[in-house]
């Protein structure tokens, strides 16, 4: 992969993400390394979306503990059964939040956070082995392309845990 993604301009998310996926396709297909695949993927997304936070949380020590990520400090230790995170771990399901303020538990690592997607990875056992977390400094940010998109870039990383 180049140094700068090969993407469209002004285009739909969901435009945006089928350009983005064969790039991490490749990159992810030839890296045996997941914490190099998880930070490129984090990168990816920052640079492709301009999200104000993309990262990782992994399952370890019985938590979710902060992983690979592209935007400010950050949590680093999620309880399964706290904020959004803990919500999509313990539901094994993507959850859309359109305004964070609104969402029982919120966890706020950053007051500029206004919606977030949260997306489960999955083990070959198919557990939940970590999350992939975006925010956005805006309301109402992500809609069912995100979703989709994401949870389909997150299948490639499950092809290496």
């Amino acid at each position: 992969m180049a140094e700068t993604l090969a993407l469209p301009t002004a285009t739909s998310r969901a435009e945006l993400y089928d350009a983005l996926y064969p790039q991490l396709e490749a990159l992810v297909i030839s890296e045996s390394d997941l914490t190099a695949n998880l930070a490129n993927t984090a990168a990816a997304l920052k640079e492709a979306f301009s999200f104000f936070w993309v990262g990782f949380y992994i399952v370890k020590e019985g938590q979710l503990v902060l992983g690979p990520f592209q935007g400010p400090i950050a949590c680093t230790r999620i309880p399964f059964h706290k904020g959004v995170c803990g919500a999509c771990y313990t539901r094994a399901e993507t959850i859309i939040v359109p305004d964070v303020e609104q969402f029982p538990g919120h966890i706020a690592c950053s007051s500029a956070s206004k919606s977030e997607i949260v997306v489960p990875v999955f083990n070959r056992n198919g557990t939940v082995a970590m999350v992939l977390d975006v925010d956005s400094d805006l309301l109402d940010d992500f809609s069912q392309d995100d979703a989709d998109g994401l949870e389909k870039i997150v299948r490639l990383l499950e092809r290496k845990i």
